[in-house]
């Protein structure tokens, strides 16, 4: 059962790291395994944003409070110019840094915990209002549960029953010929820390639990039903199934293709097609 998707009592947790002297806290100390950490075991809904509904992804905890939503994750490894030092006046464990970033600050209050090997943890609180300390002062809050659940052994890990595409290695979707015209000549697959994301070249995909269904009319893609949308440089493609051992919910596939010279365009979208023609019908179905 996909248990860990359904209730926090069938999660898993790991042991605390010892902490018995000083020691620069690593990622992997911190959290285990990347690819099975329940990452909203890391958020106390009741203490930061009660009344929040908490749902995990592969990569990220999403909650919702209104018009306000809590995003804990992904992790990341890649340098981000716009964190900067920030001041968390709470205690923070040795070899950890905490960041802010003021991109988009008039919605979104964004902060990063970095660890002693400079991978860093992600999370951001947006809403519609004017509030940017309130935001803030719930980032900091997460913050907070993130760190108080890292020094507790208390990271809960997630179970992926068969046919999850949580179970499926993204790169292996990549390393294709069919691909090679979209991803750029010689480009070579890359997976994300997390094991559910990849890069190759133009393209990459990411395998996920879907918050948002798309609003675009549905074609068909692969054998599947697909649908496609431009955003900024990208133009991105998805599919959905029933996520298996999680009633109500659906398990997503999402492709995305870079347009190097600017906006996406129409032949963007064409290479994003012929890459879901290629990945989606080697995707398992539940």
């Amino acid at each position: 059962m996909f248990c860990a998707l359904l209730t926090a009592a069938c999660s898993t947790t790991q042991a605390a790291p010892d902490r018995s002297g000083p020691s620069p806290l690593t990622t992997s100390t911190a959290l285990g395994d990347f690819g099975t950490i329940d990452f909203c075991s890391l958020l106390n809904v009741a203490e930061v944003a009660p009344g929040a509904v908490a749902v995990p992804t592969f990569e990220t905890c999403q909650a919702a409070r209104g018009a306000q939503a809590i995003q804990l994750g992904p992790l990341a490894f890649d340098s981000d110019p716009n964190l900067k030092p920030y001041a968390y006046a709470g205690p923070v464990p040795d070899g950890v840094a905490i960041q802010q970033s003021m991109f988009n600050d008039r919605s979104a209050c964004t902060r990063a915990i970095t660890f002693a090997d400079g991978n860093r943890l992600d999370l951001s609180v947006t809403d519609t209002g004017t509030d940017q300390a309130g935001r803030c002062g719930v980032a900091d809050a997460t913050i907070g549960s993130v760190l108080t659940a890292v020094t507790a052994g208390k990271v809960g890990r997630l179970t992926f029953p068969d046919r999850s595409w949580g179970r499926v290695a993204p790169c292996v979707l990549l390393d294709n010929h069919d691909l090679d015209g979209a991803a750029g000549p010689g480009s070579k697959p890359t997976t994300g820390l997390s094991g559910h994301s990849c890069i190759r070249g133009k393209v990459s995909l990411k395998l996920t639990v879907e918050t948002t269904p798309a609003a675009t009319p549905p074609e068909t893609l692969g054998g599947r039903p697909a649908r496609v949308r431009t955003a900024g440089a990208f133009c991105l493609v998805d599919t959905t199934q029933p996520a298996p051992g999680l009633p109500g919910r659906r398990e997503l596939a999402e492709i995305s293709v870079v347009e190097t010279a600017g906006t996406a365009n129409d032949a963007t979208c064409a290479l994003a097609r012929t890459a879901a023609t290629s990945i989606f019908p080697r995707l398992p179905t539940p």
